[in-house]
């Protein structure tokens, strides 16, 4: 089964744009175009958040998303047609990240089953336990053909990096600090030394770095030291000031290519 998060992987090694922004938001019907928008202006593939009113690892600026998609409407199901509907424009690959809760009551083989029939490539859950994802998610995402990605921290141990990869058959997402989602200060001494010290783990599995990632700079720093990087707040604060979505998201990825084909030499 053709899993187009692990084609991409397989053909680009390097310098990997991931934009992440929040289903339903800032308008219920804007996934598609904004979703259509990034992947025409050179994103290499898509975090679809699903809006959940309780969220352990965002910032404001999600949490803010996610409410207002949720007044808008938003559902699990809506989100299935939403990717149904991008799949009948695009190949670009989709990644799920929600909440282990809204997983559960949905049913999880019936969420797994749904999502592998929408064209989603990969989930991640950033609540959901290692040994949760063993006993009830791993045989069946890996016989619907879906990547499961796991989040590490300056904080994880080497053991449990290593025994992450174990388990992933998506990427790592690297959190590049302590925080929640959006910040802003720039990335600091300590976290170039986090960087380093997994970049010095070689590492089979491709590395992406998120939480906090807001700018060029940010994603060209980054990229020294893992496969890519995922945009997150800075995207969704760019939609929140935009009177047409998908004209904010296609201005909002030149900067990044700039940075690409700069570090590609031309």
């Amino acid at each position: 089964m053709t899993n187009r998060l692990d084609q991409l992987f397989a053909e680009k090694k390097q310098r990997l744009l991931s934009i992440y922004f929040t289903a339903g938001y800032p308008h219920l019907h804007d996934t598609v175009s904004i979703a259509l928008a990034l992947a025409e202006a050179g994103a290499d593939f898509i975090e679809l958040g699903m809006p959940y009113s309780d969220p352990l690892a965002d910032g404001p600026t999600i949490q803010a998303s996610s409410e207002q998609a949720i007044a808008n409407g938003m559902t699990m199901d809506y989100l299935f047609e939403q990717v149904h509907q991008i799949r009948q424009h695009s190949q670009i690959p989709i990644v799920w990240m929600g909440y282990l809760n809204p997983v559960m009551q949905y049913g999880e083989q019936r969420f797994l089953q749904h999502c592998a029939d929408a064209g989603v490539d990969g989930l991640i859950i950033p609540d959901l336990p290692l040994h949760e994802y063993e006993a009830h998610f791993m045989k069946p995402a890996q016989a619907l053909g879906l990547a499961f990605s796991f989040l590490i921290t300056p904080q994880t141990p080497e053991t449990r990096i290593r025994y992450i990869e174990q388990l992933c058959t998506g990427f790592i997402y690297m959190v590049s600090s302590y925080a929640v989602t959006g910040g802003q200060g720039g990335i600091q001494p300590e976290q170039i030394a986090y960087f380093e010290r997994v970049q010095a783990m070689q590492l089979v599995r491709p590395r992406l770095i998120g939480f906090g990632i807001s700018g060029p700079a940010d994603f060209a720093i980054a990229c020294r030291y893992a496969q890519g990087a995922i945009i997150g707040s800075a995207f969704i604060r760019a939609l929140s000031n935009a009177s047409d979505a998908a004209r904010a998201a296609a201005d909002f990825i030149p900067p990044f290519n700039a940075v690409r084909q700069q570090a590609a030499g031309g």
